[in-house]
């Protein structure tokens, strides 16, 4: 381990991380480095990778720490025995449902679980399907992509939040030890308007994902920041009329954040300098997850868009559109679509 800061003293606390992908990784590999037992779930190919080459987790900061694979506990599946003191679920938003019964039938009821997984009704699909365990929002703010094998990078900043109270042993215990790292964790009574903020910022993933591009040379074009506003404004306008709070997950309120997307590059350029602190390495989650033909998560993104709108006797015609793309996408299809291809097929040309 090289580059980290000093692990804190000894924690009482011993983790699940269900899902060793790019997030259950990072995480799972952050609170190794603090010198926690972390036990790691995940599918065969992120697995074979981890036994052959260890778990690498890097940071847009420098920091790099590298575990090597004799210090992993890593399982194909789930053990009986185990009885963590935290669970991560850490799976795609596809596999909440089936997740959560894998853990009811092997942790001891009541056991505590924090979906780390993007979109907002995660944590509430994994109780409907598993009532025994104790459910927790959570929330991811940054973008972790996997450069190698074995190697998931933090290419962007934020806070981790958790649904929870600081005078609770268990999730103190984890604040200490992510922090130990130089990972902030926020513990909220209520995480929805964080969520909802953090579904927001999510809403280029999709635009991220069709333009082929890392996160910051995308976010450097104005086609596609006029995309990504247009899909967050008529969220945000279905979120007000709903009467749902959103938290800023930026220096600026969502609102002055949209106009501020839709400004010339070389302005928003000059504002936006805290945004853009994001490196040449960094790319949506959603944008691997095309290149590998493997399920995306935009049910959990857009889709929420489109049934918070249905509840309210609306449409989101723009947020439809970019889930009907993203998923009529073929695995190796090229090219990607410039910024003026995008805008034409949500309409806004």
């Amino acid at each position: 381990m090289s580059g980290g800061l000093q692990p804190p003293k000894a924690e009482p606390i011993s983790v699940l991380v269900m899902g060793a992908g790019s997030v259950g990784c990072y995480l799972g590999g952050i609170l190794v480095a603090a010198g926690l037992r972390v036990d790691f779930v995940g599918r065969p190919r992120v697995l074979a990778d981890l036994r052959a080459q260890g778990l690498t987790v890097s940071d847009l900061g420098g920091g790099h720490r590298h575990l090597p694979a004799a210090a992993l506990r890593l399982h194909d599946e789930l053990p009986a025995e185990l009885k963590p003191d935290i669970t991560l679920l850490c799976v795609k938003s596809g596999a909440t449902a089936e997740a959560a019964q894998a853990l009811q039938a092997k942790l001891p009821a009541a056991s505590l679980v924090v979906s780390m997984q993007n979109g907002v009704g995660n944590a509430e699909r994994a109780r409907a399907a598993a009532p025994a365990l104790a459910w927790r929002a959570g929330m991811t703010p940054f973008n972790i992509a996997e450069l190698g094998a074995g190697h998931f990078h933090r290419g962007s900043l934020g806070a981790l939040a958790m649904q929870g109270l600081g005078d609770e042993p268990a999730l103190a215990a984890l604040q200490r030890c992510f922090e130990s790292q130089g990972l902030g964790l926020r513990l909220y009574a209520d995480l929805q308007a964080v969520q909802w903020g953090k579904l927001l910022i999510n809403l280029n993933n999709p635009v991220n994902a069709m333009s082929g591009q890392a996160l910051r040379a995308e976010l450097l074009q104005r086609g596609y920041r006029r995309c990504f506003a247009a899909l967050q404004s008529e969220a945000l306008d279905i979120l007000e009329a709903a009467g749902i709070e959103v938290a800023a997950m930026t220096p600026l309120p969502p609102r002055r954040l949209i106009t501020m997307l839709r400004l010339p590059t070389p302005v928003f350029r000059l504002l936006a300098a805290r945004m853009l602190k994001i490196d040449a390495k960094a790319r949506s989650s959603m944008a691997d997850d095309l290149s590998l033909g493997r399920p995306t998560e935009i049910d959990a993104l857009c889709g929420e868009v489109i049934r918070l709108a249905a509840q309210q006797g609306r449409q989101a015609p723009l947020n439809a559109r970019m889930q009907a793309l993203v998923q009529a996408w073929l695995p190796g299809q090229s090219p990607f679509y410039s910024p003026a291809e995008l805008l034409a097929e949500l309409g806004l040309a």
